[in-house]
């Protein structure tokens, strides 16, 4: 018997072997699967997934769901790592654990969608490395870390998406009962500062936007869109995390 996931209702699952894809797949079905559907690879050295998410605002703000899904994703992995254990950002879509990157998260959206409509879907797909990758130098091996290297079990990988799903509700939750900012201030909060005292903050398009201490000039504005397309954590090639 094959194993599955334990997930709230709401979610349906579509479960891919280990050499699918689960981005690229839940983009490729987004248009007909709809919202909650979640794709998931069963491999045991990545934790791989991506859900369907249908926004109901125009793509130029929706993106903005893309934090969300990243608050739920480092809440999933704090709910099951060893204590005091730390889980930071890179802007805006690398995970670290203890320094050491752990993996990221993408977003996907409808090619021919305007920035002012409203998207049919937008898929959320993260993947983390679960373990070490053989044949690696020990130099390339220190800059990335695995769950498995830190203290995880192997039962944690599957739990960490099913928490995942539950985080994303909440998340979700929140962000209509108290607005895009308390999505904001969480996402922040995991995002190391370049200097000490900057003002942070996220635009209504999702950039960036760092103000400096002595609150001269224009805030320093760092795209979203740029920095997705780019996904400056994945190695296309290993299809996984890259290991810097």
């Amino acid at each position: 018997m094959e194993k599955t996931l334990d997930l709230p209702p709401g979610y349906t699952l579509v479960a891919l072997r280990e050499l699918g894809d689960a981005f690229a797949h839940g983009c490729e079905i987004a248009p007909q699967a709809g919202a909650g559907t979640l794709v998931w690879v069963r491999r045991y050295d990545l934790v791989e997934f991506a859900v369907i998410l249908e926004p109901d605002e125009p793509l130029k703000s929706a993106r903005r769901a893309f934090f969300a899904g990243m608050n739920a994703v480092a809440d999933a992995i704090a709910a099951h790592c060893p204590p005091e254990r730390e889980i930071r950002f890179d802007w805006p879509d690398a995970i670290r654990f203890d320094a050491g990157l752990l993996g990221g998260g993408r977003l996907g959206w409808p090619r021919e969608c305007a920035e002012t409509e409203v998207p049919a879907w937008l898929v959320f797909g993260v993947i983390l490395r679960a373990a070490d990758m053989v044949d690696v130098g020990e130099v390339q091996a220190a800059a990335g870390v695995s769950l498995l290297s830190e203290g995880f079990e192997m039962i944690d990988t599957e739990a960490i998406i099913e928490s995942f799903t539950r985080h994303l509700m909440t998340a979700f939750d929140l962000w209509n009962e108290r607005g895009f900012e308390a999505i904001a201030r969480d996402y922040l909060e995991r995002l190391p500062r370049s200097v000490a005292g900057e003002r942070r903050g996220i635009d209504v398009n999702g950039d960036l936007l760092v103000s400096q201490p002595a609150g001269r000039g224009p805030p320093q504005r760092s795209s979203l869109v740029d920095a997705l397309r780019s996904a400056s954590w994945y190695d296309p090639q290993a299809r996984g995390p890259k290991l810097g």
